[in-house]
Parts: structure tokens; C-alpha cells; sequence
């Protein structure tokens, strides 16, 4: 069980384009939150910004991820990304503009390049050997937490010590160098089931539908992001701590996320997946709630890194839920969906915690999103296990189909055992 399968040079040029895609997504809602911080009810405005940029990317991501064609997804790919490019220089050129056009920018600039999570995770898991896919998933989550550190603590560095609209260009410039980085990777992703997938588009949309419980939690997994990322400006200011905290408080979340993501991959794991989900769920959830309770900004710190741990095992845990749930032909859809479904529950909370910033202490909306993001746990457990026990034929619950016939992981063994 090691990494070395996953130490080749194609790896390394999709990681580097795989930066330059993720980095403006992880920069776009705390920016969005400095760009407008000055202006009337500015960080009501920003948090209405961020999630009207999360909305993009939930409309988008499932519209443009079944549009794509594996022998063309390099090209459609590159066009998403230029125009969230697009978005983000919008963004970062015209700060001053009413809320509406800011609108429209943030939600091109979360739409147009939603469908690249989707493509990119599924031509990694190309790139590499089967028995291998379970440790690349495992990079990529590293790798994500990595551009998860350094984004916050660049943004908060380029919003107060430059201008407020610099990190937004920054994005803009990174999304085009990403797009033009495809041009040095396969043109598509194997083909394997494809032609069936595009065929019978209606049986592929109820194989994701079927899917819906893995989505749930991963929905679960993204609200506490929302929370950390867009109330905690508010509460440092709440607790008598500078802003300027909020960037190297993010990145040692994103630092305890590259660490759990590492560790996870390392070995493999006592119980089902969907229980270990749950469980890794809850452990951070107690961990915002303490972060919200506790004054001090060492239990900030202590939450927000404990948190970002076992949260990235969460976020890991629905993505090899989701190999087992779906066929390879309806993957890459699959992730698109996930990556929506992700974004659905970051919006509701940046939408819910905008709506109390104004009436309530940001402690009352990080504890609202924490009872938000439980929920959305149980009712993505409960699925799951309903799910589970429809594919094993117990009298009424069983499902009819091929679907329902296949081995849980389509015959190749628990992923699990490859970690």
C-alpha cells in the first residue's frame, strides 16, 4: 500500500493543471467577502456573493458534466475555464459596479469551469493503474488541501496589503493558465462505456439519481467549509481578534485537511463506508461547534485544523462511495453531480449564515449551518442504507434492473483494500 504508482509524469502535469483550475475556486468566496467588506452591509453582500458564485457552480456542473464527451473533453473543458476566466477578471476590473453585475460575474465565473472537477478527477483516475485509483483519489485530496492553504492566507495577504480586487484577477489569470495547461494532457479519457452512456442517456440519469445519498453527505461535507470560510472574518471581529487572522487560520484547516487526506490513504479502515462517513461527519462537526463556543483564538485554531482533518477522510470517504455506486461510463456525470451537490450545501450555508449575520453573532450562524450540515448527515445515512438494502433484494425495497445485479464494485474487490 503506497503512493509510488501514482509518482509519474502524467500525474504531475494534470496536478499542475489541476492548481491552476482549483486555485481561483478556493480563492473566489473569501475574496468575494474582502472585495465588497467596505461597502454598506458588506459582508452581508459578500456572503450573498459567494453563494450566488456556488450557485453557478451547482447549475453548472451537472448541465455541462453529462455534455461531456470523453474524445472531446480536453477541448470543452478549456472553453469552461476561459470563461470563468472571464468572470473572475470581471470581478477583479469592475469592484465598484452595483451588486447586480457582480452578480452576473460571480455566477459566470462559477458556472462556466463547474464541469473541469468532474473531468479533471475522472482523467486522473485514468492516468493511473486500477489498483491505484484508491491513492490517486488520495493525492487529489492532498493536493486540493494544499491549494486550499495557500489560497486563504494569499487572499487575505493581496486584499489587505494590495487592493481589494487583486486576488480576483489573480484567479482570472490562474483559470486561463489552466486552460491553456490541457493542451499537455490526452485529448479524452479512455472511452471505456462511453458509447453506452451517451446512447441511453435516460437509464445513466437514473443510475445518478439512484445515487442521491452519496451526494447528501457530500453536500454535509462542503456546508462546514461555507461556515469556516464565510463567517470567520465576522467572528475574529466578534471575538476582538484582527481579520488579518482569518487566512493563517483557513490555511491550517487546509493543512490538517492535506494531513487526515495522507494518512487515510496510507492504510485501510474498520467499517462500511457510509458509517465512517457519518461518523467522520459528526467528529467534524463537534469540532466547528467547539470553535464557535470556546473563546480564544487557539481553540479557532484547534477547531478549524481538527476539523479540516477528518473532514477531508469525509469528503474521501463519499468519493469511493460514489465508484461503487455508479458504472465507469457514468463517472465523470457522477462527479459533476457530486461537485454540484457539494456546492448545493455550501451555498445553503453561505445563504443561511448571510441571512443571520444580520440579525443574530456569527457564533449563532456558525451553530445554525452545524445543525444544517447534521441533518443533511442522517438523511444522506439513512439513504444510503435504504440504497443498500434495495440492491440486496430485501422483499419490497429490492430494485429491478442491471444495476441492482452487479457487484457492489463492479467485480474488482473493496477499493478499500488498495489504500
Amino acid at each position: 500500500m503506497t503512493y509510488r504508482d501514482v509518482a509519474t509524469r502524467p500525474v504531475l502535469i494534470w496536478a499542475c493543471t489541476a492548481v491552476g483550475a482549483r486555485m481561483p475556486v478556493a480563492m473566489a468566496p473569501l475574496a468575494l467577502v474582502f472585495l465588497v467588506r467596505d461597502r454598506p452591509g458588506g459582508y452581508a453582500l459578500g456572503a450573498f456573493l459567494a453563494s450566488v458564485y456556488v450557485i453557478g457552480e451547482i447549475v453548472g456542473a451537472p448541465l455541462l458534466g453529462l455534455r461531456l464527451r470523453p474524445d472531446r473533453a480536453r477541448r470543452q473543458l478549456a472553453a469552461g475555464l476561459f470563461a470563468g476566466a472571464a468572470g473572475f477578471a470581471g470581478l477583479g476590473l469592475l469592484p465598484q459596479v452595483p451588486a447586480a453585475p457582480l452578480a452576473a460575474f460571480a455566477f459566470l465565473a462559477g458556472a462556466a469551469p463547474a464541469a473541469a472537477a468532474g473531468g479533471l478527477r475522472t482523467l486522473l483516475t485514468e492516468l493511473v493503474p486500477e489498483r491505484a485509483v484508491a491513492q490517486a483519489l488520495s493525492v487529489e485530496s492532498m493536493l486540493t488541501s494544499g491549494v486550499w492553504a495557500v489560497s486563504p492566507a494569499a487572499v487575505t495577504a493581496l486584499a489587505l496589503g494590495v487592493a481589494p480586487h487583486v486576488p480576483l484577477l489573480l484567479a482570472a489569470g490562474s483559470m486561463a493558465a489552466s486552460a491553456a495547461g490541457l493542451r499537455l494532457l490526452p485529448a479524452g479519457w479512455g472511452g471505456k462505456d462511453t458509447g453506452a452512456a451517451g446512447a441511453a442517456r435516460e437509464p445513466v440519469l437514473r443510475v445518478l439519481t439512484a445515487a442521491w445519498p452519496v451526494y447528501v453527505t457530500g453536500a454535509a461535507g462542503l456546508t462546514l467549509l461555507g461556515l469556516a470560510e464565510i463567517v470567520l472574518p465576522a467572528l475574529l471581529e466578534q471575538r476582538g481578534v484582527g481579520v488579518g487572522w482569518a487566512g493563517p487560520l483557513l490555511m491550517g484547516m487546509a493543512v490538517g485537511s492535506g494531513a487526515g487526506a495522507f494518512l487515510y490513504g496510507l492504510r485501510s479502515w474498520p467499517g462500511r463506508l457510509r458509517d465512517r462517513s457519518a461518523v467522520l461527519l459528526c467528529g467534524t462537526s463537534a469540532c466547528v461547534v467547539g470553535m464557535a463556543l470556546i473563546p480564544g483564538t487557539a481553540a479557532i485554531a484547534t477547531g478549524l485544523v481538527l476539523g479540516g482533518t477528518l473532514q477531508s477522510c469525509a469528503l474521501l470517504t463519499r468519493n469511493l462511495a460514489l465508484r461503487e455506486a455508479l458504472p465507469p461510463g457514468a463517472l465523470a456525470a457522477g462527479y459533476a453531480v457530486m461537485y454540484a451537490a457539494a456546492g448545493a450545501g455550501y451555498a445553503a450555508t453561505g445563504g443561511l449564515a448571510g441571512v443571520l449575520l444580520e440579525v443574530a453573532a456569527p457564533s449563532t450562524a456558525i451553530l445554525a449551518g452545524v445543525g444544517l450540515t447534521l441533518v443533511l448527515t442522517a438523511v444522506g445515512w439513512w439513504g444510503e442504507v435504504r440504497r443498500d438494502a434495495r440492491s440486496a433484494g430485501r422483499g419490497p425495497l429490492a430494485r429491478p434492473g442491471p444495476a441492482a445485479e452487479r457487484p457492489p464494485v463492479r467485480g474488482r474487490g473493496d477499493p478499500e483494500r488498495r489504500l
